[in-house]
């Protein structure tokens, strides 16, 4: 992907990129690696790695308590979505309402590599446009409660967003996603989501569907490089580096990436997220998939931007010098988002409102998750 963006390897990244690195880590190399980790929520991954590379028992032992620790700490996470996964198909199935897992959810279900690890805040699903309101209704009557209570938020969410306001259960304190497709109403990019739903397969035993792995693949990149900010994001970037690295070993992933890119208008997304694992993370990718992927590739000054702003932005800073670059480059890319997700009347309407309610916030009942 010709000239590509520097950064300096920080002992999390060459860690990610070859576990080996870390036996000749010094005391201040082992003490950089579990800041980062910390802030990235990486430290159950990075364990995962160390011990599979065989080097668990070569790391120190307050370094080796804290990863391990974050590890047990994913898999209770993990085994948590497995559990509301099990709920939801008890309280939609007897109604014949299907719903595909997304993300987390959808990687512990189909016992994917990411899912070792990977702590998960909340369960995403996805169910037809169609199906929104029977299946809000029926998850109501079981329990689920509305986050956002004020009118503004429910009516901005239903207009815009590509899911409803986040539900959380009145007793297990579960946050549920409720979305009908994988990007804002008001985006710039328009994926087909009934083709996603066509190419969705079955992974369990209770029926659970999950995207096909370029379709899953495609998300990752489009929830983080067209959805998401990217400050701080570098256990998104590393998500997309284990399913490529995973689904990259299968029979026909490689040749059916970039098309199904292509057919869902998703070429953009996914050419940022191979050039950054590729450069960040050294995510093995065929030479002719990247040379297909060019076809998303933005103009020259786009992309200088972005590489400027990607690099500094998704991996914590710890210098002040490296957290003034940081902070410019995150107030750029937080712009950026919001700017894809809808047209500018309306994002600054938006934009201002939540101003506003950051300066004067009214007290509520639930937490505060502002859309």
């Amino acid at each position: 992907m010709s000239a590509t963006p520097t950064i300096g390897p920080t002992p999390l990244l060459r860690v990610l990129r070859a576990p080996a690195e870390a036996q000749d880590f010094s005391q201040g190399e082992w003490e950089d690696l579990v800041w980062h980790a910390r802030k990235t929520r990486l430290g159950g991954r990075t364990w995962r790695m160390l011990e599979a590379a065989g080097f668990a028992d070569r790391v120190p032992e307050p370094v080796r308590r804290q990863l391990a620790s974050a590890f047990i700490e994913a898999e209770s996470h993990r085994r948590r979505l497995l559990w509301e996964v099990d709920r939801l198909h008890r309280a939609l199935d007897a109604d014949g309402q299907c719903f595909v897992a997304l993300k987390g959810a959808a990687y512990a279900a189909a016992q994917l590599e990411v899912a070792q690890g990977r702590p998960a805040a909340d369960i995403d699903i996805m169910v037809p446009r169609e199906s929104i309101a029977k299946v809000e209704a029926l998850l109501l009557g079981e329990g689920w409660k509305h986050i956002l209570e004020e009118e503004y938020d429910q009516r901005y969410y239903r207009r815009w967003m590509h899911e409803i306001p986040p539900l959380v259960h009145a007793l297990r304190g579960s946050e549920l996603d409720l979305h009908h497709t994988i990007l804002p109403l008001s985006s710039r990019l328009h994926p087909d989501a009934q083709s996603l739903y066509r190419r969705a397969v079955t992974v369990d035993r209770l029926g659970t569907k999950v995207f096909a792995p370029a379709d899953m693949v495609l998300h990752a990149a489009v929830h983080l490089f067209h959805d998401g900010e990217i400050r701080g994001a570098l256990r998104d970037l590393v998500d997309i580096d284990v399913l490529l690295r995973e689904f990259g070993a299968r029979p026909g992933f490689w040749p059916a990436l970039v098309p199904r890119a292509k057919e869902l208008g998703l070429v953009r997304p996914l050419f940022y997220a191979l050039r950054y694992a590729g450069h960040l993370l050294e995510t093995p990718v065929p030479s002719a998939v990247v040379a297909e992927a060019e076809a998303g590739r933005p103009a020259a000054t786009i992309l200088a931007v972005m590489d400027w702003a990607v690099t500094r932005a998704i991996v914590p800073a710890l210098s002040p010098r490296e957290k003034f670059g940081a902070r410019l480059a995150g107030i750029l890319l937080y712009l950026r988002s919001h700017y894809l997700r809808m047209s500018v009347a309306p994002l600054s309407r938006h934009l201002m409102r939540k101003s506003i309610r950051r300066l004067w916030p009214r007290p509520s009942r639930m937490r505060d998750a502002e859309p």
